[in-house]
């Protein structure tokens, strides 16, 4: 199977993805001014609406200027907000073959990277800490702070995953795991943002949950991203010619008409996500469906949801 790594010719460095995800925060940013979710504006991130009796001391007058509306300045010690991004960086992930180069066509990891550095680019509007860990194939493990220096090496450690990705280099840590050491060591109270393909939940189910029911006992907010190529892995859209289909995580093939089993896998698949969503509702996580297909504004107002109802 071929490796697939970064196509630097085509990145020249990394400043390229992360002026792609700065890009994606401000068409995201300009839409929100244009919605019904206009309230949750980045530039309101550090302002509360003014209650009427409250003292005008606080109120910036420059935004009333803008808006027509009161708002007061928060002080620093009410917007902070201590988070937490894990990236799934197993093989499944690196799916489609051929999405580490084309960034309006991303595999899922390249997808969900750019997702974090454009989440990453609100949190640092915000001045909220954020770390960052990868697990799988591919391992990172950094402390949540604000700094810019912290963030320009979270941004470098990203790099190096996308840049250096060979498939079964190293004895790979279990999804459990990784949520296990989160739970431990991460601040308590912090909002947790996953993204996975979750294809390992198929098959340690249990023990995943319990990772998440552990994060939810220390407090931990929860957001997770499915992530997926919703055409082919969740539809099973191959059309009708027969295809030779390889196991990303061992390498496996199989030669088979899509056709002559797509019922059976739209039933698993549906059952999957039936158990998925049902328990998700009873540990009170906040599940989102993503389609790497779909672009990254799904991603970006599930967080601006999810950090307003933290306030």
């Amino acid at each position: 199977m071929k490796e697939e790594t970064l196509d630097l010719q085509h990145y020249r460095d990394f400043e390229n993805l992360e002026f792609f995800a700065r890009q994606v925060v401000e068409g995201f940013i300009t839409g929100l001014h244009k919605s019904p979710f206009h309230g949750f504006s980045v530039e309101f991130s550090e302002h509360r609406v003014y209650n009427p009796g409250e003292s005008t001391k606080n109120i910036d007058w420059k935004l009333y200027g803008r808006t027509d509306r009161l708002y007061t300045k928060r002080y620093e010690e009410e917007t902070n907000l201590r988070c937490r991004i894990i990236i799934d960086g197993s093989a499944s992930m690196f799916y489609p073959e051929g999405g580490m180069s084309d960034v309006e066509k991303p595999n899922k990891f390249l997808f969900a990277s750019i997702a974090s550095l454009a989440l990453i680019n609100l949190l640092k509007r915000q001045r909220d800490a954020v770390g960052l860990s990868m697990f799988g194939d591919v391992e990172v493990h950094t402390e949540a702070r604000s700094t810019y220096q912290h963030h320009k090496m979270i941004t470098t450690e990203m790099y190096k995953a996308l840049a250096g990705y060979k498939r079964g280099e190293h004895e790979k840590q279990s999804m459990a795991k990784t949520l296990h050491q989160v739970a431990q060591k991460v601040h308590k109270r912090s909002l947790i943002i996953l993204f996975s393909d979750l294809f390992e939940m198929m098959e340690d189910e249990d023990s995943i949950f319990d990772a998440l029911q552990h994060l939810k006992y220390n407090k931990h907010e929860l957001v997770l991203f499915w992530t997926t190529d919703k055409r082919t892995e969740v539809d099973f859209d191959f059309g009708e010619k027969p295809y030779r289909f390889v196991d990303m995580e061992s390498g496996d093939t199989l030669k088979l008409n899509p056709s002559e089993v797509k019922q059976k896998y739209l039933e698993e698949m549906d059952a999957f996500k039936e158990r998925l969503q049902l328990k998700c509702m009873q540990y009170q996580i906040d599940m989102v469906e993503v389609d790497v297909a779909k672009g990254y504004h799904a991603v970006l107002q599930a967080y601006l949801l999810k950090r307003k109802r933290m306030r």
